[in-house]
């Protein structure tokens, strides 16, 4: 503890209680190596190339006033587009992530009352969709304002990472919150480990989002944005970190402006990025990168510059294909895949009033009905493209280069500051 204190500059008296984790070896589980729980398949078992590509899931505006979003999964040729939750009106679903055995998603809920968020979790079929145990239930100092968001699941699906927000609020516009760090908890909720302390003796700076793991449970990448008052000013950059806390350090330079949840191939050897332009959310420009784990060898994928925004790009479970969201001026959004080396884009989805986002790619059947059922406004050719991999090289073929920009669709907005969902 002492180590992990030093470390991020913070000193004992500064941290609550309640933040502080206790010193006992069940304080930071160890990684189950490469031997796969009862129902885990492919990557998550360890190995790649013996991966089932499976559902993908993602968030949907269900409205066209882009009040109410809902957690929906849809077949990996794009068709059968299912929505599985069931938010009360003008609440968002949204950070959806799938447990490695394909049967869980998880997932934030924003109220539309108060705007805070907390996690919940639903099975791949819809059902016994619950809230997970917040970790604030009132009266505590350090839970006023308190926020839960971006769920991901370890790959032994024995833990879940999320980012929380906490604090007074300031006055500057848009309002900037005290606190914001990255935590562990088992799935039901038990087990609350502090895993970061960025924001602790930094008040304001920031926020702390968007965690994502190495496929062998070492290590985690996040999103740090940075307030007005952040050093530097309102930028955003991906970090990594250990999963005891140590080794935290900076992958993307600030100047790239990356940012959302990044993802890691399932051989571990690059991961995979977005960068947004300085401005309003779902501003043009930007792209997807890839990223050595050890910072080295930063490269775009998707052409520059662009008149599209980009946002969260997957990769398969397999690592060959990578599915993004991508919008263009005046459109909404849709999902994308293209190959890891960015070439062969085919479009999934051709439903933009749905301003689909966020997509993960799991390792979940699709339903028998959604493999021979398109959804409203699926795209035919990305329903044969993605049938099997014969026809996907071929539709891929037949669609634009990543050397030019797609036609069309991606993110409603970049990943917000936790405080202000208004443009999502």
């Amino acid at each position: 503890m002492g180590t992990l204190l030093a470390g991020c500059g913070a000193e004992p008296g500064d941290i609550p209680l309640s933040e502080i984790r206790p010193e006992s070896p069940t304080a930071t589980p160890e990684p189950t190596p490469a031997t796969p729980s009862p129902g885990v398949v492919g990557a998550a078992a360890g190995n790649p190339a013996a991966a089932h590509n499976g559902q993908i899931v993602g968030s949907a505006f269900l409205d066209a006033a882009r009040s109410t979003s809902a957690i929906v999964t849809l077949a990996p040729d794009g068709t059968g587009q299912r929505q599985l939750t069931q938010p009360p009106d003008r609440a968002r679903d949204d950070r959806p992530d799938w447990s490695p055995d394909g049967s869980t998603i998880a997932f934030d809920r924003t109220d539309p009352t108060t705007g805070a968020a907390r996690l919940w979790t639903v099975s791949a079929t819809g059902e016994a969709a619950h809230q997970i145990g917040q970790l604030c239930d009132g009266g505590a100092i350090d839970c006023a304002n308190e926020d839960e968001r971006a769920p991901a699941f370890s790959p032994d699906g024995k833990q879940l990472a999320f980012s929380r927000t906490w604090g007074a609020l300031d006055q500057a516009t848009p309002a900037r919150i005290q606190y914001s760090d990255l935590y562990l908890m088992r799935p039901d909720g038990t087990d609350v480990q502090r895993l970061t302390f960025l924001t602790n003796d930094k008040p304001y700076s920031g926020t702390v989002s968007n965690p994502s793991w190495s496929p062998d449970g070492k290590q985690l990448t996040f999103e740090y944005r940075t307030s007005a008052t952040g050093q530097p000013a309102n930028s955003r950059a991906v970090y990594v970190v250990g999963v005891d806390g140590t080794g935290l350090r900076q992958l993307t330079p600030w100047e790239l402006r990356a940012g959302e949840r990044a993802s890691w191939s399932p051989d571990g050897t690059q991961i995979l990025f977005t960068t947004y332009p300085t401005g309003p959310d779902n501003a043009p420009g930007g792209g997807i990168y890839t990223v050595h784990p050890d910072g080295t060898a930063i490269g775009a994928l998707t052409p520059a510059p662009s008149d599209a925004a980009y946002g969260t790009a997957a990769y398969a479970p397999d690592g060959k294909s990578i599915v993004f969201a991508q919008t263009a001026a005046g459109a909404g959004t849709d999902f994308y895949t293209m190959r890891p080396d960015g070439t062969g884009v085919a479009r999934l989805t051709n439903n933009g009033d749905k301003w689909l986002s966020r997509p993960v790619w799991g390792t979940a059947a699709a339903p028998v009905q959604a493999a021979s059922q398109s959804s409203p406004g699926a795209s035919p050719s990305a329903a044969s493209a993605a049938a099997s991999p014969s026809a996907s090289a071929s539709a891929a073929s037949a669609q634009p280069s990543a050397k030019a920009p797609a036609q069309a669709q991606g993110q409603p907005d970049t990943e917000d500051t936790q405080l202000d969902d208004s443009d999502q």
